[in-house]
């Protein structure tokens, strides 16, 4: 067998974990929900991969990969590419993919088949971020709207300017700023985008009927089902070894080892962290913070899993587990968002420290020539405090374009047709009013 049929069956093999992980997210949102909203939430983690798909295929695949190559660990490159963008000062900026559009030009081409796959279902998780933030109060039409948006458009852009050879991921050769900004397995790419585009969407619903009250409190909507957040937490730390390891795109390097130890400590330090800080402040566990806990120390993890130590992976964990618990509790106390799953937290929050994180930790043992730069990936406790700035400019590119960007979406779609149900169908539930049918029978 040759190294390339290796790396092939590897790469699909993890995109089928990664794929499976949409269950996950079906299971957590919807055990984070009521239970007169299972079906509508349901229902939109079931049709955002399906849109999602359709619409990558046609338009966003080559808006994000369209400026590559190819990959030199699944076959020689031979397919036609093409990347727009400006040359500025002798230098070029690239800033979207311009061809494999409905992979017409790459249809027979075993390494564009697998990378389509892989980078599809990572598209697919940071879409169906929003359908848990946005949860039993979205307007089912204005999401499929959202579907195709977030896959024909918003995360296509960021992930061509990181993975396809767009400007972020030339900062390096360009300016000198480290290995340009590096995403392994897309804290920034995939879930930053994700927890920032729900945000903004959050921004323009606003919060759910009951939530915050007229004399300051704060109203607790219980989900219905905490054995389902827990077996769907499961089923995504599961499929994170797919997301992580599968990111080497080869079954041939030794890294995929690190890689999942890595994934494996960061959700379980995560996880006792969350656990441990709610437990703390309330005097009793929350299992569902242990949850969210364990999903932001798989998000922090995922753009320095393959660059740190051990013992780095485990600190990155315990301050996702932090953060999860400090921005659920600002978001609702201070600023009055209405999250039903933690999906801003987990993702937006945990997304930015873990690309900020690479900057810190990475130590010098992998990635060399990354991004076209000599040398393997150093961050700023290991002597190259360019990486550092490099990741910045990556966030803040992220919190200004994408969260920019979506919230021009939801103001566009607010304008002419509404985003949110009417009061009526949210009191009496999406699945009935808004569905036509119910999750479980009625007493």
């Amino acid at each position: 067998m040759s190294p390339y049929s290796l790396n092939l069956a590897w790469v699909l093999l993890t995109a089928f974990l990664v794929m499976f992980m949409q269950l996950g997210f079906a299971m957590v949102e919807t055990g984070f929900t009521r239970a007169k909203n299972a079906v509508h939430t349901m229902a939109m983690n079931l049709m955002v991969y399906a849109v999602g798909v359709v619409g990558y295929w046609l338009v966003g695949y080559g808006i994000a990969m369209g400026g590559v190559a190819g990959w030199p660990t699944l076959g020689p490159a031979s397919v036609v590419h093409s990347e727009l963008g400006v040359h500025l000062g002798g230098r070029f900026f690239g800033l979207v993919g311009a061809s494999k559009f409905a992979l017409v030009s790459v249809a027979h081409d075993p390494p564009s088949m697998a990378m389509f796959l892989f980078s599809a279902v990572f598209m697919d998780t940071s879409a169906t971020i929003s359908t848990g933030a946005l949860a039993e109060r979205w307007r089912f039409s204005a999401f499929m709207l959202y579907a195709v948006f977030m896959s024909t458009f918003l995360y296509p852009l960021f992930a061509n300017w990181v993975w396809g050879g767009g400007w972020l991921s030339t900062l390096g050769t360009n300016f000198g700023l480290g290995h340009g900004h590096v995403d392994f397995a897309g804290s920034s790419v995939v879930h930053m985008t994700g927890g920032l585009t729900a945000l903004a969407g959050v921004l323009v619903l606003g919060p759910r009927i009951g939530k915050f009250r007229k004399d300051g409190t704060i109203g607790m909507i219980q989900g219905h089902n905490l054995p389902m957040v827990v077996t769907g937490t499961i089923v995504l730390a599961f499929g994170w070894f797919g997301f992580n390891a599968g990111s080497t795109l080869a079954a041939s390097d030794p890294r995929i080892a690190e890689i999942a130890t890595n994934t494996a400590i960061a959700s379980a330090t995560g996880a006792l962290t969350s656990l441990t800080y709610v437990w703390q402040r309330h005097r009793r566990p929350d299992v569902a913070m242990a949850c969210n806990g364990m999903l932001g120390g798989l998000v922090a993890v995922t753009a320095p899993c393959a660059f740190v130590a051990p013992a780095a992976a485990a600190l990155i964990g315990v301050i996702a587990g932090l953060l999860v618990g400090w921005t659920v509790g600002i978001l609702e106390r201070y600023t009055s968002i209405d999250d039903p799953v933690g999906a801003i937290a987990v993702h937006g929050a945990c997304g930015t420290w873990g690309a900020l994180a690479l900057g810190v930790f990475a130590d010098g043992s992998y990635g060399e020539g990354w991004n076209g730069v000599a040398g393997p990936v150093r961050g700023l406790l290991f002597g190259d405090p360019r990486q550092l700035v490099a990741q910045v400019i990556g966030v803040v590119t992220n919190a200004v374009t994408i969260f920019g960007l979506a919230y021009l979406f939801f103001r566009v779609v607010e304008r002419a047709m509404g985003n949110r149900v009417l009061a009526e169908v949210e009191s009496g539930g999406l699945d009935d009013l808004e569905m036509g049918s119910d999750a479980y029978p009625r007493d």
